[in-house]
């Protein structure tokens, strides 16, 4: 084992300290909050309005199982000692989960339950411009695939391990960014400010490229305190895996981009 592995490894064997049943609870409980307000919002939407789509609320369950199996349970654990496990995690909490989490149209099922004037509300917020900014397809994907630049090419990775405050951070911090970035490229909720499909679609091709990137660093630069053999496999997990997430993403875009494009392509055939 050289010089460079052998700190790597030794430095492994101090970075698990947060590994409880407290972290996990805390990160797993707005998730847990979220599954149960989306019920309630659809029995009471449903009771007001025409039935919520079920593939809509399966869509919300499943992104929010998928969350939580990320940060709680054998393969949050397992995450802490072994790269591999890291990495499915993030790719359940940074892209599926929010994926599935935005095709829920959790902001659509809010306004169909609430009264009138807070829906108001609401759809001011919407409009006001920290929405306006955090969903801008560049500053979403700069928050998300930049943030995987810092946490993987910095000691963050390891610092993550050893403060329980950070380790919350980080994890929300994946999924936020996850869910903003999802929801910048693909319109599935009311919109006020919205980007042209031409636009999305660059910045999309530029943060798969950025993504790709950094899984091709990570298999040949270990983060600190991962040894080589578990960076290589992390790294092919978070390539591969992404680019299959990556798939449904530009299949959306696509028929969402055909469909908003074939009642002006009828009309001018007319």
């Amino acid at each position: 084992m050289n010089i460079n592995n052998q700190l790597h490894h030794s430095e492994g064997t101090h970075m698990y300290h947060i590994n409880g049943i407290i972290p996990q609870l805390l990160l797993a409980l707005p998730f847990v909050l979220c599954l149960v307000m989306y019920s309630i919002a659809v029995v009471i939407s449903s009771k007001n309005h025409k039935p919520w789509a079920k593939y809509r609320t399966v869509c919300w369950v499943l992104g929010v199982l998928f969350a939580t199996f990320a940060i709680a349970g054998p393969l949050a654990n397992s995450a802490h000692t072994d790269f591999t496990a890291h990495m499915f995690s993030h790719l359940f909490l940074g892209m599926l989960a929010p994926l599935l989490m935005a095709l829920a149209a959790p902001v659509t099922l809010m306004l169909r339950t609430l009264s009138v004037p807070i829906a108001r509300r609401l759809s001011k917020v919407l409009k006001s411009w920290p929405s306006r900014l955090f969903t801008n397809p560049l500053v979403a994907s700069f928050l998300n695939v930049g943030g995987l630049w810092v946490l993987y090419t910095t000691n963050l990775y390891s610092l993550m391990h050893e403060s329980i405050l950070l380790h919350l951070i980080i994890h929300f911090h994946v999924f936020l960014a996850g869910y903003l970035f999802t929801v910048s490229i693909i319109y599935i909720d009311p919109k006020a400010h919205r980007t042209p499909f031409l636009n999305r679609t660059i910045v999309l091709i530029v943060a798969l490229a950025g993504h790709g990137i950094v899984s091709k660093y990570i298999y040949a630069h270990p983060p600190y305190g991962v040894r080589l053999e578990q960076a290589e496999i992390g790294g092919m997990v978070m390539y591969y895996g992404g680019d299959v997430i990556d798939i449904i993403f530009v299949f959306i875009i696509c028929l969402q981009w055909f469909k908003a494009s074939r009642p002006r392509a009828m009309y001018m055939n007319q």
